[in-house]
C-alpha cells in the first residue's frame, strides 16, 4: 500500500477529517448550476459531500475513493438521503476500468495533488476516455512553491499538470490561493477549471 493510502487511512481512524463538511466547496456551488445536469464523476470522492450534492440536484452520480471507510460512511449518507441516482466505487481513481462513459462533468477536490507524474499521467488518460467532448472537468489542487525547499511537502507541480492536460483538454481559468488546515503553515493551492476537446 501507497504511503498516501496509509497518511489518508490514519486521517480517518483518527477522528473526523477537515474535509467532512455538508456542501461542497463554495467553487463547486457556483460552478455546478451553470451546467446542463448530466453524468458526474467524482474523483476521490471521501464521504461524497459533493456526490450526494450532485445527486441532489438530479445529476446520475459516480463517485470514486479508495479509502473503505470513506465509501462505506458515503454509501451510509446516500442511503439515508434517498438518493438512489449516486453509485460509490471504492477503487484507485488512476485505473477506473470498471465504469463506462460518457461523462459531462468529472470533479477532483484535493485527490490528484498526491500523484506522481506516472499517476498523474494514468489519471489523465482514464479522464480522456470517460469524458465527453465539451465536458467540464473542475479540479483543485495543492501546488508546489513556486522555488521549492527541498524540506518542504511535496505536491502538484503545477508545470506538470498543465503539461499533460494540453492534451485533449483546454485550460479555460485558474484562481490561485492558499490552503490552511488547523496550525499548520499554509501552502499554494489553485482551481483549475479545464474542458475536454
Amino acid at each position: 500500500m501507497s504511503s498516501h493510502f496509509d497518511r489518508l487511512l490514519e486521517f480517518y481512524q483518527a477522528g473526523p477529517v477537515p474535509w467532512d463538511k455538508t456542501d461542497p466547496p463554495p467553487e463547486v456551488l457556483a460552478f455546478v448550476p451553470t451546467l446542463p445536469i448530466g453524468r458526474a464523476l467524482d474523483l476521490g470522492c471521501g464521504l461524497g459531500r459533493a456526490s450526494l450534492y450532485l445527486a441532489r440536484l438530479g445529476w446520475q452520480v459516480d463517485g470514486v475513493d479508495f479509502i473503505p471507510q470513506a465509501i462505506t460512511e458515503a454509501t451510509n449518507r446516500a442511503r439515508q438521503a434517498g438518493l438512489d441516482n449516486v453509485h460509490l466505487h471504492r477503487g484507485s481513481v488512476t485505473q477506473l476500468d470498471f465504469l463506462r462513459g460518457p461523462y459531462s462533468f468529472a470533479l477532483d477536490v484535493g485527490c490528484v495533488h498526491s500523484f506522481t507524474s506516472d499517476e498523474l499521467q494514468a489519471y489523465h488518460r482514464e479522464l480522456l476516455r470517460l469524458l465527453e467532448p465539451g465536458a467540464s472537468y473542475l479540479l483543485f489542487a495543492h501546488l508546489n512553491s513556486v522555488e521549492p525547499e527541498p524540506e518542504t511537502r511535496r505536491w502538484l507541480e503545477e508545470a506538470d499538470l498543465r503539461r499533460i492536460f494540453a492534451e485533449g483538454f483546454t485550460l479555460e481559468r485558474v484562481e490561485y490561493g492558499q490552503t490552511q488546515v488547523g496550525d499548520q503553515a499554509p501552502w499554494r493551492s489553485a482551481w483549475f477549471w479545464y474542458k475536454r476537446i
